[in-house]
């Protein structure tokens, strides 16, 4: 991909941020549609490696928070995000020099796009997940001691408001408040950062890697190959299981949307927005923080939690998550333990079993 991100590479962008983003993250398309206006509008963005980013640099991330079952009716206003950012900068007295992505994947990957077009800045090419997570405090910026507050949160009524916390968890959880008296979804702007910050803390690479995601997807579409082996490859992962969704329970609280999913072939998922928990025949075959994705088998469009339907044939692709992930103290806020699940984390590479197709 080139230095400037284009309206031609969001289809890619947008495929690819759905298969990371594992199941959560909100519907890509969406913000797909928002960043096609802000391009047409405005312009090519410029990407930025962190590596690149001066110490000196202002970066503002900015993103949606709420539950993805929510947003595929109620969008995000246009105006919302560039709102967010410079009512934080406004608190803070400082002038953004780059927008950022707090994750890679879902519409989080394709909101600070339309961000950076409006606002006329370079978007950092990085992340603070590699993929997604369901809460405010779950970034490697926040592991690493980045602050998650000040933050602002905007919603399509105009309001706008900011919070500062003495932990990312008690910003997590006012924000989340706030979220569901807004509706379910808003917009945020937190973890503000220097350049050095940045570089030190976010995950280098991964909007042109959702690029090469979903350019692999179509392009093995088009040969007649296997899509899903496909993005296997780019993202270094393996399918552990294919079958038809024969059961979804599912429910939005407090903000999430939680559930299980039930394949044909003895495969339970379990997701909090993103798919948390994957077994196989009774056994926990991987589990967060690496990826657990899944895909329609013949097209190899990723799927979310929201999209899941009975009579769906899909692959349940699993991957590493950065290594970052897995020390103590990571896992401490985004272990299955965290969620509830009463099992340590099993790692897609420390189990063998691979699904056959139904």
């Amino acid at each position: 991909m080139t230095a400037l991100l284009t309206a031609e590479d969001l289809p890619a962008l947008a495929r690819g941020a759905a298969l990371l983003g594992t199941g959560g993250g909100g519907d890509p398309y969406l913000g797909r549609l928002l960043a096609q206006r802000a391009l047409r509008e405005h312009g090519p963005v410029p990407l930025v490696d962190p590596a690149d980013l001066p110490d000196d640099a202002a970066v503002f991330v900015v993103a949606q928070m709420g539950a993805p079952t929510v947003s595929v009716e109620k969008l995000p206003a246009y105006d919302e995000i560039g709102r967010a950012v410079t009512a934080l900068a406004a608190h803070l007295g400082v002038t953004p020099t780059h927008v950022a992505c707090i994750e890679a994947g879902g519409i989080n990957s394709t909101i600070p796009v339309a961000g950076a077009a409006m606002l006329g800045l370079p978007l950092v090419d990085g992340d603070g997940m590699g993929r997604a997570f369901p809460e405010l405090q779950m970034v490697l910026p926040g592991v690493a001691g980045v602050p998650a507050t000040p933050m602002s949160i905007t919603d399509e009524q105009g309001n706008t408001g900011i919070l500062g916390c003495p932990t990312a968890k008690w910003a997590e959880d006012l924000a989340r408040c706030m979220t569901i008296t807004m509706g379910c979804t808003a917009i945020i702007s937190n973890y503000p950062m220097t350049g050095a910050r940045a570089r030190e803390t976010m995950i280098r690479g991964t909007l042109g890697l959702c690029v090469r995601i979903g350019r692999a997807i179509a392009g093995a579409r088009a040969g007649f190959t296997d899509p899903v082996a496909a993005a296997a490859t780019v993202v270094g992962g393996r399918v552990v299981h294919t079958g038809k969704v024969v059961d979804v329970e599912r429910r939005t609280t407090t903000g999430f949307a939680r559930g299980t999913a039930t394949l044909s072939g003895g495969c339970v998922l379990r997701f909090q927005n993103e798919h948390l928990i994957a077994e196989v025949d009774g056994t926990t075959v991987v589990t967060t923080p690496d990826l657990i994705m899944v895909l329609d088998t013949a097209t190899g469009e990723p799927v979310t939690t929201e999209a899941l339907r009975f009579g769906h044939r899909v692959s349940v692709l699993a991957a590493p998550a950065d290594p970052r992930w897995h020390t103590p103290e990571a896992i401490a806020v985004v272990g299955p333990r965290y969620f509830g699940y009463d099992t340590d984390p099993v790692r897609v590479h420390d189990t063998v079993t691979d699904g056959a197709p139904v």
